[in-house]
């Protein structure tokens, strides 16, 4: 398999996802934002957030999804078919790119932020694969794929706090969390609002397929909204401009035609990288 075609099915335009989060607790954790880039794991792990970490999430999926994708033009033109002869050599190569990551943080890094690593391998791991597959299952797909992206934020934070020495502020930690979490649900509970008859044709059930269209959309609004008032204690009135952003986003996909939604969907990861550059900056200059 050539390194084109595995970058492709690791989704560049997705990296984003998981180094927006790893990149914001880096921030939030640091004193000045700037100094903890001079520590090595904080760059090695950059660089397992950037191609090994999605390469495993993509291709896991990729690999269980075949029967799906293969129904699903988005996943034929827009994206990449994994087909059953390159599995092999596919999950090869994800484990030789993972694998000595984790290894290093076993040795490196304190329970509690080898614990949040770990919980990013469960989350983006099944949720494609095999026993519980919990794309399979309305509700806990959208908590699955939402928790390894908050588990990479969690993750760089704790780690920054390991090198810097610095307390955990627990109730902050732990409300910041909240918000992320409904905030990524929400991501991608709108994701799967294009693949309903897609997965509807491959007979597998998600949170979109469950609720329907104007459900799933309506759902989306009330977290964005929750995540927006989470988050502006810490965030202040940006919070609430990125919120309604995002309502008025889920507004138009409302009202839109099969087409149409398809056409917004793909300005989705434009206007998510633009939300998290805002965040970043914000939590950035109250560090500095």
């Amino acid at each position: 398999m050539k390194l084109r075609r595995l970058l492709k099915i690791s989704r560049p335009r997705f990296w984003i996802y998981e180094l927006g989060p790893y990149v914001l607790g880096i921030i939030a954790a640091s004193t000045g934002g700037i100094e903890i880039w001079s520590f090595l794991p904080v760059i090695l792990f950059f660089v397992f957030f950037s191609y090994s970490a999605n390469i495993y999430i993509y291709g896991i999926n990729d690999i269980y999804d075949y029967e799906t994708d293969k129904l699903n033009p988005k996943k034929v033109s827009y994206e990449s078919l994994v087909l059953p002869g390159e599995r092999k050599v596919l999950s090869s190569h994800i484990v030789i790119v993972t694998l000595p990551f984790l290894v290093y943080a076993l040795f490196t890094v304190s329970l509690g932020t080898l614990s949040a690593l770990l919980a990013f391998f469960f989350f983006a791991g099944f949720y494609s694969a095999e026993p519980i597959r919990a794309k399979a299952k309305p509700y806990l797909d959208s908590i699955f794929s939402a928790g390894h992206y908050i588990a990479t934020a969690a993750f760089s934070y704790l780690l920054c706090l390991d090198l810097l020495f610095l307390p955990i502020q627990t109730t902050t930690f732990m409300i910041t969390l909240i918000a992320g979490m409904l905030w990524a649900i929400a991501m991608h509970a709108y994701s799967a609002v294009p693949d309903i008859q897609a997965d509807r044709d491959a007979v597998l059930s998600t949170i979109a397929t469950t609720l329907e269209k104007q459900k799933t959309i309506i759902l989306c609004v009330i977290l964005y909204i929750l995540s927006g008032i989470l988050s502006y204690p810490f965030l202040g009135a940006i919070s609430i401009v990125l919120s309604m952003i995002y309502v008025v986003f889920m507004i138009s996909s409302l009202k839109a035609d099969e087409k149409g939604l398809f056409r917004l969907y793909t300005y989705f990861p434009i206007i998510n990288t633009l939300s998290g550059m805002t965040i970043f900056f914000t939590i950035l200059l109250r560090a500095l």
